[in-house]
């Protein structure tokens, strides 16, 4: 942490949001006047968030949530970066904080149990045990962890209708993973709601597993959603499983394709990424949106109509009719008096 000057957090947390967006005002607010950068999902079911910033604001930035009764049990996974890892600032209100499907399951009320790093790496590799990978198709293909089952899906919401592949293991102990520890408390939930007894999750994710146990038997590296796009996590046993899409040469360089059309998240060497001009393809390579390259294969999304200042102004001008009013108040005051 000392030799680079900039954190990088993960997180999230499950509680009730009664006012999202007057929420996303005020956390937006904050993020802006502490120069913290990233993509945050408030929800009626909580907040989820991945950003980054000086060590010293990220600090304040915990201390601000962390100070919120409702959030005061949120883990932060901190890891250190020689700039910012985001480009902008994004805090948007949408209805989960991640997009699952499974709205009805309340992980404070169920959910699987959660597993240190370590009593993790103690069980996995037990006779009766399976390990299994909730992420989707481009994050488990680049790494995971080996011996894991992996599911066919391009996105979480397609998990449940997956589950239905897994009948066979039900009386496995199932050990769930992602990245951070999110998406397996709806996913463990699942499962016991579809008759699993024995479920279990990994408590922060590959993340907190590489930087607590050292990330034993994870195999290739962690895609992560950000401007680092992929980050090693074994220390210990490294392996690299991934292949270059295009050349099929030994590869870990995770890069979207230049062309936003068809933007798939791909392993491409870096032989292969200037050959193409970052495109995955020939035609990619000749499409006319084609983005201009420049070795990294990250692209800042674009915004959508998003305003970086929206409630900002609205909040200023809410501040400036209170004064007025008061202002009147007192006046009134003084001449009833």
């Amino acid at each position: 942490m000392e030799n680079k000057p900039y954190s990088v957090l993960l997180y999230y947390c499950y509680a009730t949001i009664e006012d999202p967006e007057a929420y996303r005002e005020e956390h937006h607010l904050f993020c802006v006047e502490n120069n913290i950068r990233g993509r945050i999902i408030i929800s009626p079911e909580g907040l989820n968030g991945t950003v980054s910033g000086l060590h010293e604001d990220c600090q304040k930035y915990m201390q601000y949530v962390l100070g919120d009764p409702r959030f005061a049990k949120t883990e932060f996974k901190i890891d250190s970066h020689d700039q910012h890892a985001f480009a902008k600032i994004h805090v948007r209100a949408k209805p989960e904080i991640v997009h699952s499907s499974l709205r009805h399951l309340d992980p404070n009320e169920k959910t699987g149990k959660h597993l240190e790093p370590e009593e993790f790496k103690a069980l996995k590799d037990q006779e009766d045990v399976v390990i299994l990978d909730v992420r989707s198709n481009y994050e488990h293909e680049l790494g995971r962890f080996k011996n894991a089952i992996t599911l066919d899906i391009d996105n979480f919401r397609d998990f449940p209708e997956k589950v239905k592949e897994l009948e066979h293991l039900k009386g496995k102990k199932v050990l769930t993973y992602c990245t951070g520890g999110i998406k397996c408390e709806k996913a463990s939930a699942f499962l016991l709601e579809q008759g699993f007894q024995d479920v279990y999750q990994l408590h922060g994710g590959i993340i907190k597993y590489g930087m607590e146990a050292g990330g034993e038997d994870f195999e290739g590296k962690c895609y992560v959603f950000d401007n680092r796009i992929a980050v090693d996590v074994n220390k210990v046993n490294p392996k690299v499983i991934s292949t270059c899409h295009v050349c099929g040469t030994e590869c870990d360089r995770m890069v979207n394709c230049a062309n936003p059309i068809c933007n798939e998240h791909l392993p491409i060497c870096e032989k292969c990424g200037w050959e193409l001009d970052g495109a995955c393809s020939v035609a990619c390579k000749e499409h006319p949106e084609k983005r201009p390259y420049d070795g990294t294969g990250y692209y800042q999304k674009q915004s959508n109509g998003y305003n970086p200042y929206k409630g900002i102004f609205r909040r200023e001008d809410k501040e400036k009719i209170k004064s007025i009013i008061h202002e009147q108040e007192n006046s009134r005051i003084g001449t009833d008096h």
